[in-house]
């Protein structure tokens, strides 16, 4: 095991920004207990640990978002009291998390802009000025393929987060607070964000930055600090991955990527010919019982539009989907969902286009099979309740609480209620759009033993990750996508490497 370190200074310096014996609780519920850290100037100080170990909470006390219970927090070594976002900006503090800010209506421009928009002799915002300031801005970081007159309903999550980021880093803060920013990007975009992360630090800025994959984590960081139980575990210059997760979880984990069930032979369930809409052209593919088919290549092209027209959400506009050999139409998600076996679909974007948050657990659970459990129009709690409790428990939701809000669980928990919802509704066909997304390295390794046991049982999963690795490891075979066509369709043995190279080759060659 390497040795913790302890939280030195640059120089002699004090620590850029510094937090000792924080305490914050929700409730029942302790996010943060007696917590400390520090992180230096010119550092990319990384903190990682399970989802609820106390990471974001940590971060949005440094960054004003929240007020601790009891604890200091100090800037420069100076003691602060942060009552909002605004007083650590004046600081030099910006903060970009997971859950997005943008405003879905406003361009990308807009959001970019929001606060030093270009005015007019009458004061009032110069949209063309606008746009044209925005495109600059992205062009002078490499961005040119994001258009900044798109509404931000209408891109990729992906380009929303990177619109988050170029905002924060606008302000040239002096500390930057990154929760998550990789979570819905790909090598390319990873790639461009390290590139911009490394130059931040070459200038002096102190980044903090948390991922739940580790590859990028011992690629940028210069010291990491593992979170367990709301509090830190130790501070390290150099430490394996291994060793990281057993900190973080308490105990050794095995192999992070289980052994695949073997290739089905035939069984088709599910097949495409020549499909094409919205952000598809002539796309045809087939997955069978007991399948797990993988989706790659690089973000925008067709990907996240093949699931929701599988899942009835968008409608093709030439092709033919099968179900079981059967031609289908589907003219909304309620006949995916009820094909013979069903189609399900668990989204990227769980929060917005998967949970209803402010409604419990066992609501969120219950919502697809509230027919099945209904007698004259009312639901019996007797079903209902033995439904999901056993679903907690098979699923290992934490807290095992069914009248919990589900809006208050951490990510990795949230995301086992929306999968729990379509074991209950035994849906055949199962889409997992980047089901990892901002989930730990723990709960990554239960959902990757719960597809593989899917599988096992026969169920048909087309799997799209944004983590070639995740693709390689977990998939019988790959589709990698190119504007909106197969472009390529690999086999083990098959790498990350191999994933990604395809993709670009297929791209440079076009």
């Amino acid at each position: 095991m390497t040795n913790a370190m302890p939280a030195g200074t640059a120089g002699g310096n004090p620590p850029a920004i510094e937090a000792s014996g924080l305490v914050k609780t929700f409730g029942g519920v302790v996010a943060l207990d007696g917590a400390s850290f520090s992180a230096n100037v010119g550092e990319v100080h990384a903190l990682v640990g399970e989802n609820g170990a106390g990471k974001s909470t940590l971060i949005k006390i440094l960054g004003g978002r929240l007020r601790p219970d009891t604890g200091v927090v100090r800037y420069d070594g100076r003691p602060v009291v942060l009552r909002s976002p605004t007083e650590a900006h004046r600081l030099g503090a910006a903060t970009v998390f997971q859950e997005l800010t943008l405003f879905p209506g406003m361009t990308l421009a807009e959001n970019l802009l929001i606060g030093r928009e270009p005015r007019g002799a009458l004061g009032l915002i110069d949209r063309r000025r606008t746009v044209v300031e925005a495109s600059r801005i992205l062009a002078e970081l490499g961005l040119e393929d994001i258009d900044p007159a798109e509404l931000v309903e209408d891109v990729s999550l992906a380009q929303r987060q990177i619109i988050e980021i170029v905002r924060a880093v606008l302000a040239r803060p002096r500390i930057i607070f990154l929760d998550e920013p990789t979570s819905s990007l790909v090598e390319r975009e990873v790639a461009w964000l390290f590139e911009l992360v490394r130059r931040l630090r070459s200038e002096g800025s102190c980044i903090i930055f948390t991922s739940h994959r580790w590859r990028e984590i011992a690629s940028i960081a210069d010291r990491i600090t593992v979170f367990r139980n709301a509090r830190e575990v130790g501070t390290f210059e150099e430490i394996s991955e291994d060793e990281a997760v057993s900190l973080m979880v308490g105990r050794k984990v095995s192999a992070l990527y289980p052994e695949l069930p073997p290739a089905p032979k035939d069984g088709t369930v599910l097949s495409v010919e020549r499909l094409s809409g919205h952000g598809l052209n002539d796309v045809s593919l087939s997955v069978s019982r007991g399948e797990i088919l993988g989706v790659g290549g690089l973000a925008g092209h067709g990907h996240r539009e093949l699931f929701f027209t599988l899942f009835g959400a968008l409608k093709p506009t030439g092709g033919q989907i099968s179900v079981d050999g059967r031609p289908v139409k589907f003219r909304s998600p309620r006949d995916a969902i009820r094909a013979r076996p069903g189609i399900a679909l668990v989204p990227e974007d769980r929060k917005t286009e998967g949970l209803l948050l402010p409604l419990t657990v066992r609501t969120n659970l219950t919502l697809s099979v509230l027919r099945r459990i209904a007698r004259l129009g009312l639901v019996s709690g007797t079903e209902e309740r033995g439904l999901t409790d056993s679903m907690i428990r098979a699923l290992d939701v934490r807290p095992p609480d069914p009248t919990r809000v589900v809006g208050t669980l951490s990510g990795g928990n949230q995301q086992k209620v929306l999968i729990g919802r379509w074991l209950l509704a035994e849906t055949g066909v199962l889409l997992f759009y980047d089901v990892t997304r901002g989930v730990d390295v723990a709960t990554k390794h239960e959902i990757y033993a719960l597809i593989n046991r899917l599988a096992r049982e026969g169920r048909a999963i087309v799997f799209y990750s944004s983590d070639a690795e995740e693709l390689a490891h977990l998939s019988h075979r790959v589709l990698v996508m190119r504007e909106g066509r197969v472009a390529a369709e690999l086999r083990p043995p098959m790498s990350s490497e191999d994933i990604v190279s395809s993709a670009v080759r297929e791209i440079d060659a076009a």
